[in-house]
C-alpha cells in the first residue's frame, strides 16, 4: 500500500473516534496537530470526495446539528477498508520514527 497523503491519514484518523461532520473534522485535525495542520474546505471536500470513492470513508448520513439552528449536516464515517489504512500508516509512521531515534535524530535513542 502506497503512504497516504497527510491530509488523507489526518481525516483518517478524526473519523477513527466515531462519525463526524466536515467542519468537526476539520476542528479535530487542527486539535489533534496543534494547529500545525489545517486545512481548508476546499482541501477537506475534495479529500473526502476521493475517499469515498476509494472506499475508505462512507456518508453516515444527513441529520440536524443542535448547535446550528437546524442546518443540517453531511456526517462521515470510517470504513473497514479505511480503518486498515490507518492502521497501515501509523505502523508505518512508527517504524520511520523508531529508525530516526536510533539515529538519534530525535534525542534519546531506542532501546
Amino acid at each position: 500500500m502506497e503512504p497516504l497523503t497527510p491530509a488523507v491519514f489526518h481525516i483518517l484518523l478524526a473519523l477513527a473516534d466515531g462519525e463526524r461532520h466536515g467542519y468537526a473534522i476539520m476542528q479535530d485535525v487542527a486539535a489533534a496537530s496543534a494547529n500545525t495542520f489545517r486545512m481548508g474546505p476546499g482541501t477537506l471536500y475534495g479529500t473526502l470526495k476521493r475517499l469515498l470513492a476509494a472506499d475508505l470513508v462512507a456518508e453516515a448520513g444527513e441529520r440536524e446539528d443542535p448547535d446550528m439552528n437546524d442546518e443540517r449536516r453531511r456526517y462521515y464515517s470510517i470504513t473497514p477498508n479505511g480503518r486498515q489504512a490507518v492502521i497501515s500508516e501509523a505502523k508505518r509512521l512508527e517504524s520511520l520514527v523508531r529508525i530516526a531515534r536510533k539515529k538519534s535524530l530525535l534525542g534519546v535513542p531506542a532501546r
